[in-house]
């Protein structure tokens, strides 16, 4: 009993912070797990993944009725706020900080560099298997991953599962990238709510501007400033950046406007990089002194405007003395 705590504990505290995951599909006449699947993801044999949500198997595979409430699980999306951590998200999307690695993985980051301020995070939907008789973590993480160390590691860490084996009725969490709803899963759920939940869309959006963005850097290096302009201004044109792709882009733009003669569109492209960015630094070995000048110039705008105004004390303005009785 005792190998069973710590899973139970993250189970009981994921149970929570899942509680307003995906939606509920009340069955049909003339409806299969299968057809329901095929509606909602665009394939049939996603019916595994009604079966193990709903808890079929634990009922010996009993088919499903009309009248009968079954969950749908799908991934969800996140904007990434100012000051949010893996750890912090974790905790709200997973119900405990230590499976802040699920996310890391899932968005291609590192967990010693927290998610950027207007990042669109996938979060992995942790679909709910009740372990069977002969059930081990190599053969769940294989029948959800397919043949991977790196996916049994995954599913052990996850569920802090510290052996192999698995006892009849536990429940193991395995976390989804890829539970995405179909075009006709999301009006579905769109109509019932009233709004259809999130695609991905910024997401994807956000990764077609990071792999233009070497582009842009090469444009500088290569000296066609023109082409950096005209390509800095379209990507800062999509709006729904992150706050490390606005740095980039800004940086690119106010070198690229100091060599077009254009200090004062240099310092405002600086000085948004700045915003975003207090520390950021400019290699002094690679980068022209006149850059270097204009960005200086720009940080030292920015400070005087965000700096407190003199107090009375400081300005120097004389004590009116003790009140008159």
């Amino acid at each position: 009993m005792s190998r069973w705590l710590p899973a139970l504990a993250l189970l009981l505290v994921s149970s929570t912070a899942l509680a307003d995951r995906g939606f509920q599909h009340v069955v049909r006449e003339g409806e299969t797990l299968a057809s329901i699947a095929e509606r909602y993801y665009g394939d049939p044999r996603r019916e595994a993944v009604l079966v193990a949500e709903n808890g079929l198997t634990a009922q010996g595979g009993s088919p499903i009725v009309v009248g009968l409430r079954l969950q749908i699980p799908y991934v969800a999306f996140h904007n990434v706020r100012a000051g949010e951590t893996w750890q912090e998200l974790a905790t709200r999307f997973f119900g405990d900080p230590r499976r802040a690695f699920a996310l890391v993985e899932a968005n291609h980051g590192l967990l010693t560099e927290q998610p950027a301020e207007g990042t669109q995070l996938l979060i992995p939907y942790p679909l709910r298997y009740v372990a069977g008789q002969r059930d081990t973590a190599t053969s769940v993480a294989r029948a959800w991953y397919g043949p991977s160390t790196e996916a049994l590691r995954r599913l052990r860490r996850f569920n802090d599962l510290r052996t192999n084996r698995l006892n009849r009725g536990q429940i193991v969490l395995v976390p989804l990238t890829d539970l995405v709803l179909s075009e006709e899963g999301r009006n579905i759920i769109a109509d019932q709510t009233g709004a259809p939940p999130p695609a991905g869309e910024v997401r994807a959006l956000q990764a077609r501007i990071d792999e233009e963005l070497p582009a842009l850097g090469e444009h500088v290096r290569r000296g066609r400033f023109t082409e950096t302009v005209a390509l800095g201004n379209r990507l800062l044109g999509a709006r729904q950046l992150t706050g490390n792709q606005i740095v980039t882009i800004q940086r690119h733009l106010g070198t690229a406007y100091v060599a077009l003669g254009r200090e004062d569109l240099a310092a405002l492209a600086f000085r948004a990089a700045l915003q975003r960015q207090p520390d950021l630094q400019l290699d002094t070995v690679r980068t022209s002194p006149r850059v270097m000048q204009a960005f200086q110039h720009a940080r030292d705008e920015l400070r005087r405007d965000v700096s407190p105004g003199p107090t009375d004390e400081d300005a120097g303005v004389p004590d009116a003395g003790p009140p008159a009785e």
